[in-house]
Order: C-alpha cells, then structure tokens, then sequence
C-alpha cells in the first residue's frame, strides 16, 4: 500500500488521557513509523489550542461539558471539511459520533472522501445514562432512544465500523449497524512491558516491602462503579492489615468516592493519588500486585491490557468487554458485576498466587501491540478504499 494521508477526528484529547486518548497516539506513532501521515482535528479548551497545536494536530475551540468536566464540546468545528481538501487526505477516520464525528462525516460526504468511524464508548449504557443523562425518566428515556437512533444513523453512513471486541461488535449488529470489524485499541509494549520496575513508585506511595497493593487506574466517574471496589476492600483490610488500595487518576466522581474510603473506615490504607503523568503510567502498573475494574461499560478496557502488559494479573467484573478481556484462571480472575464479596474473593485468590497469572498476562498484552493493530488497521483502510476504487 502506497503512503497515506489519514484524518482522525474526536472529542477527547491530550491532556486528557483515557483510553481513547492512548489508542489514537498509540495508532498515529505506529501509521506515521510506517511513513504514513496522520492528522488529527479534535476539540480542546482555548487554553489548550496553543501547546497542543501542530502541522498535524487542528484544534476546534469548544465549551465545558459540564456533567464531564475533563471534556469539552467543539463549536463548529465544520471548516475542518475545506482542511481535507487541502491536506489531501485519503482517508477520514471518526474516533466519535458526536460534534467531531459529525463534522468528519460532513466532510467525508461533502468531498467524497472514505469515512471509518470507531466505537470507543458505551453512551446507552446505563451508569452513562444515570449520571450524564436528563434527571427525569421519561426525558432520560427519550434521549436515549432518539441518541441510539443518531448512532445507527452515524455508523450506517460510514464504509467500515470497527468495535474493539467481539463483544462490542455483537452489540453494534444488535443494533442493526452494519459492516463491522473488529480492531482492538493498542498499547506500546516498548513502554508497557514486564521489564518494568515498580519499586521505584511503591516508594513514592510509601508502599511497605510485605504490602500488597491492589490498583485501579483510570477516570473517576460513577460509570466506573468504584464503590464495588471500596466496599471489596474493606473486606479484604479487615482479614489482613498488609491490604494497601490506590486509586489512581481523577475524575467528576473523586470527591465522592474519597468521601465513601472514609466513612467505610479504610481510608487509612487506601491512597488517591490524583492525576498520573503518563511518563509514571508503566510504573504504576508495575507497582500493583492486581489491578482491579468494576467497571460496567467497557467496549474493551484498555487499562487492563496495560497492566497485563508489566505483567499484573487484572481482576473485574464479568460483563461486556471486560468478560472478554479476562480469561479466568489464566490472566486474571472475574466476578458479578457489583458483588463485591466475590470481588474481595477474586482479589484475595489472585494475591495467593500471582505468579500462577503472570505469564499469560505477558501472552494476552502481546496481542494488543500497536504493531498488530496497525497491521489490522490497515487492512480495513484497504479494504475501504479498494471498495471506493481508489486503490
């Protein structure tokens, strides 16, 4: 395949860093490796626009999405379409439905160009919908439905769907979105790998050598269902005083989840350690003896790959993605969504015995190299434009 001109657009982007945010860097370093060109159009707070900016990078000036204060709503972002034409871009791909995806679907149909759109977030799901959704049931009701109908709408005018699992896909189909494939968000195994030293941040954290630390890392929303968590590792504090919970990263739910750690009486011996620089990420993960996602709403959970990656086994809940992500008795272990006595369960098993997961761990993460993806990658950019009869 020759070289290629490709446009990203989404709604989140640096200095955010979710899961979203690590697959589109994680996939323009490896395309651009390739000699390849990616720009990205995305949405960023005015404050942003100048250290963000680049030749490759166009930033759209929006307004605070207040339910979500770490993300912001572009305000006509539509000129981008005339930018295209400019930069002759080859190949559009929407990281988003929403303002930035609609603005590369105009201009996708304005011009002509191939569009694939990625899935990347469960908006219909139900944490998403009780927390950033109308109050009222029967407006919550009606935005949900008529959200579900844009989305069929958005994805059926794009040539290609891709879904980061299988699960996600079966969704997607459910729903009658058609032409879907699966291409799973990437890590950096350079970076993510089992060579990397943990001692260095239990220091920080003031870790203890016997102690064994459970991690979450990730946004601190009520999707997220942190309270499962807490409520396990009470549980898990009170059969052993060698229990040290970190909840790592920031988000609209923090405050509420610092304020649950006290009144459950374990704030003791858990840590939030606010936002973490993406340089500390690795050892993070390597720092953890389990990480552990209670989370409902995940299309794929990149945070687990990343942990199983430094070689962390990963404990979460049985459900969507996440069901998927984790092979039970191998790289980690699964509980019901919201039991959180099984949860402490699951935890306490993986501790006894981590090393009886770390090797598959290893085996799991490998699979989601941003090699790999790429390589998949871009196979469904080939397969669109052959479709277009452009190459």
């Amino acid at each position: 395949m020759e070289h290629l001109n490709i446009a990203f657009y989404t709604d989140s982007y640096l200095p955010a860093m979710d899961g979203v945010v690590t697959s589109i860097l994680n996939s323009k370093a490896e395309l651009e490796r390739r000699g390849h060109n990616v720009y990205i159009f995305a949405s960023s707070y005015p404050r942003n626009i100048k250290k963000y900016s680049s030749k490759k990078v166009f930033l759209y000036p929006g307004r605070e999405f207040k339910p979500y204060p770490q993300y912001n709503v572009a305000l006509f972002p539509y000129n981008s379409a005339f930018k295209l034409n400019e930069l002759g871009i080859d190949i559009v791909h929407a990281h988003t439905p929403m303002v930035m995806g609609f603005s590369a679907l105009v201009g996708a149909k304005l011009f002509g160009y191939p569009l694939v759109s990625s899935f990347h977030t469960m908006v219909t799901n139900k944490p998403i919908m009780d927390a950033y959704y109308p109050r009222n049931r029967h407006l919550k009701k009606l935005a949900a439905t008529y959200l579900m109908r844009y989305l069929k709408f958005f994805y059926n005018s794009s040539d290609s769907v891709i879904a980061p699992t299988r699960t996600t896909a079966s969704m997607l189909g459910r729903h009658g979105i058609r032409n879907v494939n699966v291409v799973p968000n990437s890590i950096d195994t350079k970076i993510m790998n089992p060579g990397v030293d943990g001692d260095r941040i239990r220091e920080k954290l003031g870790i203890k050598g016997r102690e064994k630390v459970v991690l979450y890392l990730g946004r601190l929303s009520k999707e997220k269902r942190l309270e499962t968590l807490l409520y396990a590792a009470r549980i898990l504090m009170k059969r052993s005083g060698n229990i040290r919970l970190v909840i790592a990263g920031t988000g609209p739910y923090e405050r509420h989840y610092m304020d649950l750690a006290k009144r459950l009486g374990i704030m003791g011996n858990t840590l939030f350690t606010g936002f973490v620089d993406k340089r500390q990420l690795a050892g993070m993960y390597a720092a953890a003896d389990v990480f552990c996602l209670p989370s409902t709403f995940e299309t794929q959970g990149i945070v687990l790959i990343e942990a199983m990656a430094v070689g962390t086994p990963v404990v979460g809940a049985n459900y969507l993605a996440t069901k998927e992500m984790i092979k039970a008795g191998e790289n980690g272990e699964k509980f019901r969504p919201g039991d959180y006595t099984e949860c402490a369960r699951k935890i306490e098993k993986v501790l006894n015995n981590t090393e009886r997961y770390k090797h598959s761990a290893i085996k799991t993460a490998e699979e989601f190299s941003k090699e790999k993806v790429a390589e998949r990658l871009l196979e469904i950019y080939n397969l669109v434009l052959s479709k277009k009869g452009i190459y």
